[in-house]
């Protein structure tokens, strides 16, 4: 945490304060108002909401919260004046919590940008935006896209016959569970630099997992129909859409009879490593988030990892996430072992 507790500007200290109840809130939340550092009300009345819902979250799933680590990363400094800073902090959270006698730890990383004001000797922090946040807008297939610099992509055949001969390519026909969930642990927290990596980047992170675990490519060339990548051609990002957008990924496992499907179960208790689980946050029937099983909790109920909010071993119903509500709705999908 050394970015962040060197005092060589003064608003670094309110920094550190804030770093420290970040911390603290994950396993204690009133130790966090013994001094009121942080003055965004918006902010407040949605943590203190998000903090009773945890504390009932626990309770229910039998968890006894340990202890939690805060690792923080002064990422850059946006503006700067004599009475006031807006900066971009990065903070990896590292929670261990018992259940049924056994030791759980949950990573996630959340992106930051804090406003700070002077107030006399002391510095306040006025506003708090997550930049990463999981509660992005459904994609439509027919939206433009950023890879795109805002101009729709045509759906138009690229012709690549010697690696996507026949439409697909050539993998084993057996999914590799432990090799997509291992891909899914080596890349948690960053990206594959032979890939993209996408402001909203949770499908395409799923997507790759996948294919590590040998799920055949289903080339087209049109980017709503298929399940693949190809990366930049001639400064464009082509892939179909079912590779980086929840809602599309979700239609292509549920429709898909052949190569990489999906078969849909009621509990997540059914899944198995390296399935998927998506997220529809409104209960409206559009998807808008992303993630793989990984691991089990000691009663046996999935954790996933995902990106956006980057996160590995976190328990899969995301009652944690500030996307969460009680609207919240979730598609279950077990990969099949043969392709």
């Amino acid at each position: 945490m050394s970015s962040v507790t060197e005092a060589e500007q003064p608003w670094k200290n309110a920094l550190y304060t804030y770093v420290n109840q970040y911390n603290q809130n994950r396993i204690d939340y009133s130790s966090g108002l013994k001094e009121q550092i942080v003055t965004d009300l918006d902010y407040l009345m949605e943590r203190g909401e998000r903090q009773s819902r945890l504390a009932a979250w626990f309770e229910e799933r039998g968890v006894l919260p340990l202890k939690s680590e805060t690792r923080a990363k002064l990422q850059r400094v946006v503006h700067e004046t004599e009475d006031s800073v807006t900066v971009d902090v990065r903070l990896h959270s590292l929670f261990y919590y018992d259940k049924r006698g056994v030791t759980h730890r949950e990573d996630t990383i959340q992106l930051e940008r804090l406003t700070l004001v002077r107030d006399g000797d002391s510095w306040l922090i006025v506003g708090i935006e997550r930049l990463s946040d999981e509660r992005h807008p459904a994609w439509n297939l027919e939206a433009k896209t950023e890879a795109s610099g805002g101009e729709p992509l045509p759906s138009i055949p690229l012709l690549n016959n010697r690696v996507y001969a026949g439409g697909s390519h050539p993998r084993s026909g057996r999914y590799d569970r432990e090799a997509a969930a291992a891909y899914a642990d080596r890349w948690w927290d960053s990206g594959n630099p032979e890939f993209a990596v996408f402001d909203v980047n949770c499908t395409n992170y799923v997507s790759q997992c996948l294919f590590a675990g040998k799920a055949p490519i289903h080339y087209t060339g049109k980017r709503e129909t298929g399940w693949w990548y190809k990366g930049y051609i001639n400064k464009r990002e082509w892939w179909s859409y079912s590779w980086a957008v929840s809602n599309s990924l979700a239609i292509y496992l549920g429709t898909s009879a052949s190569g990489l499907r999906g078969e849909l179960v009621e509990r997540p208790e059914q899944l198995m490593l390296g399935d998927v689980i998506l997220y529809d946050w409104n209960g409206d029937g559009a998807y808008q988030h992303s993630t793989i099983v990984t691991a089990f909790d000691a009663e046996g109920m999935p954790l996933v990892n995902a990106h956006t909010v980057s996160s590995r071993h976190r328990y899969w119903d995301y009652r944690d996430s500030y996307a969460w509500n009680d609207r919240t709705q979730y598609r279950f999908y077990h990969i099949p072992d043969e392709f």
